[in-house]
């Protein structure tokens, strides 16, 4: 029988429907074309797949499962390595990593393992009646701060082998940037919560509303009886360009806004948290955090949102994915653009307006790209006498954000590097004894799996310690 040459497409609500609400955009995989993607996979001796994978999952194996139609054995081949299956199908990225990797792609469209990975994630979820069953106590505990994907990996991987482990996180709702920076329309909040609950069920106890290094400190864990401290705190300092006005009101980070957003749920009709909406809103920025920012302010009601950057389409960071989404829903690319100034008014004998005034505009000049830069990308080059003005109401920044230095400030021998990333060697080892690192608050912004696959390594050399003890 011949292969079938082309990945079957995903489901998805129309355009003109889904840039009005914030149900999830991608329908999943019915059965029957999940059998069929199944189907394409060659099962290859050598697992190139697997090898693309940051944490490993056994591919070829959870896809033969299928095949075979059981699907919750699909699903425990991935549970082995993935602590974040329903996550992990829907926004990681594939085309990058496993699927790149794909033997099929050589010739044809690679094997859709994301989109099959989320298939077999939600059959479970939809009808697992049992819950997980934690094993027996090992007599050892470990600290994880933030409840991100580096922290919830580092705690599952852990509390199956045994530990008691307590995870801290700052915010009033576990899941870190799944649930504050990833829009509900790409990752449903209900599907971190039963992520979330699964670890609960495990032993794990997640703290709310602790921020380590005010609340407690690294030092303060020990001394409350935690014998190892996981941090994977993330990369929540968000950057930004140091241009005129962007002081003014209507000026957000990407971090703000979504975070308001999502968690905050200012999307509602009486919010208790307030947000822009409606105008024009300009997000400068080219990655998938630009692309949230720029759909969510479209759901949120605006009338125009542009995407400005100073590169091509080429360089565009984003995966294609959401960038054809983006464009299917009708925002604007203003590409190979860079502001130079945000524009605002003040009016005095107003007593709500703030001392800066508000945005009226965004001046930009237009690029051109030039030489490669360190990273063998070229680089954008002012085009002298081209700038010209948006008529914008908002500006979202999203040009990237580094580690938090809280915690780097309040524990004493902890090195970072010049970005503010915390330094840890390849077992994720800390400059700190018994103190380990991993994803954003070592790297800076970075992918959801790169994460996962950081928080299994520091649990494997965390266990190597604690279990020679």
């Amino acid at each position: 029988m011949a292969l079938n040459p082309t990945k079957h497409e995903m489901p998805t609500q129309a355009p003109e429907v889904r840039a009005h609400n914030f149900r999830e955009v991608a329908e999943g995989y019915p059965m029957e074309v999940a059998l069929e993607e199944a189907k394409r996979c060659l099962n290859c001796k050598n697992r190139p797949c697997v090898s693309g994978c940051p944490v490993n999952v056994n591919i070829p194996d959870f896809i033969t499962k299928i095949k075979d139609g059981d699907f919750e054995g699909a699903y425990q081949v991935i549970s082995e390595s993935s602590s974040l299956p329903a996550v992990c199908g829907r926004v990681c990225p594939q085309e990058t990593q496993c699927e790149s990797k794909c033997t099929m792609g050589i010739k044809f469209e690679p094997v859709g393992i994301g989109r099959l990975e989320r298939f077999v994630a939600d059959r479970h979820n939809a009808n697992a009646a049992e819950k997980a069953v934690p094993p027996a106590p090992n007599g050892h505990r470990v600290a994880i701060v933030g409840s991100g994907p580096s922290g919830l990996t580092c705690a599952g991987d852990l509390a199956k082998k045994g530990y008691k482990v307590s995870v801290f996180e700052a915010l009033h709702t576990a899941g870190g940037v799944l649930v504050y920076g990833i829009p509900e329309f790409r990752l449903p909040k209900s599907i971190v919560a039963k992520e979330v609950e699964t670890l609960k069920e495990l032993g794990v106890e997640i703290e709310t509303n602790v921020v380590i290094g005010k609340t407690l400190t690294v030092d303060e864990l020990f001394d409350m009886g935690f014998e190892a401290v996981f941090i994977g705190s993330g990369a929540g300092l968000p950057n930004f360009m140091n241009i005129p006005g962007e002081s003014l009101k209507g000026v957000y980070s990407a971090n703000e806004f979504l975070t308001r957003s999502n968690l905050m749920k200012a999307y509602l009709d009486h919010p208790n948290t307030p947000i822009m909406k409606g105008g024009n809103v300009a997000v400068v920025g080219g990655g998938n955090v630009a692309m949230d920012a720029a759909r969510t302010a479209l759901r949120l009601g605006a009338g125009h949102v542009y995407i400005v950057y100073r590169r091509s389409m080429e360089e565009l960071p984003a995966r294609r994915e959401e960038v054809e989404h983006a464009m299917e829903e009708g925002i604007d690319f203003r590409l190979l653009n860079n502001p130079v100034e945000i524009l605002g008014y003040r009016n005095p004998d107003d007593p709500r307006d703030p001392k800066n005034g508000f945005v009226t505009g965004m001046r930009c000049i237009r690029m051109e790209l030039g030489e490669p830069d360190a990273k063998g990308r070229r680089r954008p080059v002012p085009i002298p006498g081209s700038e010209f003005t948006l008529d914008v109401d908002t500006v979202i920044m999203a040009i990237g954000t580094s580690p938090n230095p809280l915690i780097k400030n309040t524990t004493e021998g902890l090195e970072v590097n010049a970005h503010g990333g915390i330094i840890v060697n390849e077992d994720g080892l800390t400059s700190r004894e018994h103190v380990y690192a991993g994803g954003d608050a070592v790297t800076g912004a970075a992918t959801v799996i790169s994460a996962m696959g950081a928080g299994k390594i520091a649990a494997k050399a965390i266990d190597e310690a604690l279990s020679a003890n």
